[in-house]
């Protein structure tokens, strides 16, 4: 029998687990750990690979375009920003590279949408301001807490 597979020599192999939900809590549960107690900041320096993905997935997100320049979709932009997000790159600098989307869709059909993508996917909720949709849209797909758009306090004038 030929090691990892299901059934006898000739089987299927074994799925490759690298992408469970499991494992991927497991790596950035170790990540955060590393973090904490290796005293690295925020943004520590990154490895060669990953400071050129950086770069690759800021310019990306700059020119709208993959390198083979097909445009960027929305889930694309959502993609890119998550994933600099979890790099460390600070939130200011994606705004800089990037051009936010208007949603054109009509708020009331994107709710149920926006909270599907967020249960799949569990974007954090500044990801998706660069593809055209609000806090009070957020809010009322689930993403984040209270039941309405925050009302502005009016500052008093001394």
């Amino acid at each position: 029998m030929v090691r990892g597979t299901t059934k006898g020599a000739r089987g299927t192999k074994a799925p490759n687990r690298r992408g469970s939900p499991e494992a991927v809590e497991k790596r950035r549960a170790a990540r955060l750990f590393n973090e904490v107690l290796g005293g690295g900041g925020s943004r520590g320096p990154l490895d060669g690979r990953t400071e050129k993905r950086r770069q690759r997935l800021l310019g990306e997100l700059e020119a709208g375009a993959t390198r083979s320049a097909r445009e960027l979709k929305p889930i694309d932009v959502l993609l890119r920003v998550q994933e600099l997000l979890e790099l460390g790159e600070p939130l200011g600098t994606i705004r800089k590279v990037a051009k936010v989307r208007r949603a054109i869709i009509d708020p009331d059909n994107l709710v149920e949408i926006v909270g599907r993508l967020h249960k799949a996917y569990g974007f954090r909720p500044e990801a998706y301001r660069f593809v055209g949709v609000d806090d009070a849209l957020l809010r009322s797909a689930g993403v984040l807490p209270g039941d309405g758009p925050r009302r502005r306090i009016k500052k008093r004038a001394v």
